[in-house]
C-alpha cells in the first residue's frame, strides 16, 4: 500500500513515510499504528484494538499509546490541536482523518540493483530500503546495548538513490570516518561507521543472480 496526503508519502511495503520528499524519523510502533489508521480509514479505531495489535498478550499503560501518537504526528506535521491527520475521538480511539489517495508502488528495478550491509565482527546485517534503526532500542535494526549509546541513536536511510546517514540526537554522537556527523551524510562503500563501542563498516554490493536472493541476516 502506498498513500499520499498532506505532503507525505506512506509506503507500506519499504515501510517509509516521506515529508516534502525526506524521509521522516519515526519508530517501528509509530509507523505500525500509522499503518493501522490508514487500513481502517475513514472509521475510528478504538484503543483496545490498537493496543491488542501493537502489544499483543501484553499489558502496557495508556501513556505508551498516547506517546505514539505524539511522536506521530510530530513525524507528519500534524498539530494536536487542529488535527488534521491523526484524530482522537473522545472515550473511544484515534482515526486518520487526512484526504489521501492511494498511488502505484514504486517500481523496485532501481533499488534491486544494489544490496546495502553492515558489516560488524563476523556479522552482516541486511539494510532494508527505508529507515534502518540504529540504538538501543530493542527493535532497532542494529541494536547496540550499551549506555553510552541512544535509545534511537542514528539511522540508515536506503532509496534508490544510495544510503544516507543522519544522528538521531544522540547524547555521544555519530562518527564517520573518525569525524562526528553534524546533519545528513551520504554513505559510499567502505565507509566505517562507530557508535558507542560498536564499529561497522557499510558496504554496497552490486545484485547478481546468486545475491539477489541472498541478503545477510539481521543481527540482533
Amino acid at each position: 500500500m502506498r498513500v499520499t496526503f498532506n505532503g507525505c508519502v506512506f509506503d507500506s511495503e519499504t515501510r517509509q513515510i516521506l515529508r516534502d520528499g525526506r524521509a521522516a524519523s519515526l519508530s517501528p510502533k509509530a509507523f505500525a499504528l500509522l499503518e493501522i489508521l490508514i487500513e481502517r480509514r475513514p472509521k475510528a479505531v478504538s484503543k483496545e484494538e490498537i493496543r491488542e495489535r501493537l502489544w499483543p498478550a501484553i499489558f502496557v499503560s495508556s501513556a505508551n499509546l498516547a506517546n505514539l501518537v505524539v511522536e506521530l504526528r510530530s513525524a507528519l506535521g500534524d498539530d494536536a490541536r487542529k488535527q488534521k491527520i491523526v484524530a482522537t475521538i473522545q472515550r473511544f480511539g484515534y482515526a486518520f482523518r487526512a484526504e489521501a489517495r492511494e498511488v502505484a508502488p514504486r517500481t523496485p528495478a532501481a533499488s534491486a540493483a544494489f544490496a546495502s550491509r553492515l558489516i560488524w565482527g563476523p556479522r552482516e546485517i541486511a539494510l532494508d530500503p527505508g529507515e534502518n534503526l540504529i540504538g538501543r532500542d530493542r527493535e532497532a535494526v542494529v541494536w547496540i546495548d550499551d549506555e553510552s549509546v541512544s535509545r534511537r541513536h542514528a539511522r540508515i536511510v536506503i532509496d534508490d538513490s544510495g544510503a544516507i546517514i543522519e544522528d538521531l540526537g544522540s547524547k555521544n554522537g555519530t562518527f564517520v570516518k573518525g569525524r562526528k556527523i553534524n546533519g545528513r551524510v551520504r554513505l559510499d562503500d567502505k565507509v566505517p561507521i562507530r557508535i558507542g563501542p560498536a564499529s561497522v563498516i557499510f558496504r554496497i554490493f552490486k545484485r547478481t543472480g546468486s545475491t539477489a536472493s541472498t541478503v545477510g541476516d539481521r543481527a540482533r
